[in-house]
């Protein structure tokens, strides 16, 4: 489909599917976040977001790895913009707006409200971590392998990672992984909670991934979006207070069309047809 990015590329590969790939692309460059990728990557997620043929977003790159981490280059340029200045405050001032500009184009992964499922494969390294520990769910190519890479750059990892990367994996793999900055496997990944299936290949990875998103696309879009709303607000809640959010949520949406098809597909052993959202 048309698209306005320099660095992503939407793709829906069958018209019938409510299932829409965004895809890093710039694979010469390993698929590195430049500035136009942290500019580009809010208004992708709203644009498809706000699309109601779109129920779930699979995310991946071009090429042959994920995400190299962020461009160094690009990492230069924010540093050395930030020290141009003569008055130190005003100076640490603008590089905090920066990192918070980014921090937000990471976020809005998770703010998006149709579910976003990572398909890794290659290198995710760095940026490509903070990335996809904001996604919904993840899955990898048996040739994935990981690194929170900041550290080796003198760095303290800042877009996400290491505020989501604990609630994933425990609190101590997260600190032994950010602290070593070593690499490892898609197996380990599985094996530490990352990623929910290590696939053979990329094509199986590619496969298996869209049959998933399928299914998720082809359940009722109001639980659909639910479901990861009140996931992502009970992170911050106690059980009590979750009980409490899902029940209000639950009084305004539970009574709905989607139900009464749902239940109507059941006893008619038909698959049920939702309105797009």
């Amino acid at each position: 489909m048309d698209h306005p990015y320099k660095t992503l590329e939407i793709v829906r590969e069958n018209t019938s599917s409510s299932v829409f790939h965004l895809i890093l692309n710039r694979p010469s460059q390993l698929n590195a976040l430049s500035l136009d990728s942290f500019a580009e990557l809010p208004k992708a997620l709203s644009s498809l977001d706000q699309n109601p043929d779109v129920s779930v977003i699979v995310l991946s790159g071009a090429g042959k790895h994920f995400c190299s981490g962020i461009d160094l280059a690009s990492l230069s340029s924010i540093s050395a913009r930030a020290s141009s200045g003569g008055d130190r405050g005003r100076s640490s001032e603008l590089l905090r707006r920066r990192i918070g500009s980014m921090q937000a184009a990471i976020t809005a992964v998770e703010r998006c409200r149709k579910p976003v499922i990572a398909a890794v494969h290659g290198a995710c390294i760095g940026g490509g971590v903070d990335l996809v520990t904001a996604c919904d769910v993840r899955y990898c190519s048996e040739d994935a392998f990981f690194s929170v890479k900041e550290v080796d750059l003198a760095i303290v990892a800042d877009l996400g990672t290491l505020q989501r990367l604990p609630r994933i994996v425990g609190y101590a793999n997260a600190m032994e992984l950010a602290l070593t900055a070593r690499r490892f496997s898609g197996g380990e990944a599985k094996d530490l909670g990352l990623v929910s299936r290590v696939f053979g290949s990329k094509s199986e990875l590619d496969k298996g991934v869209t049959m998933i998103a399928e299914g998720i696309a082809a359940k009722s879009p109001l639980a659909v979006t639910g479901t990861k709303a009140v996931l992502l607000r009970s992170r911050e809640m106690s059980v009590e207070q979750g009980l409490d959010y899902v029940a209000t949520w639950n009084s305004g949406m539970l009574i709905s069309d989607d139900l009464n098809e749902a239940v109507s597909a059941q006893m008619m052993k038909r698959q049920p047809r939702f309105s797009k959202l």
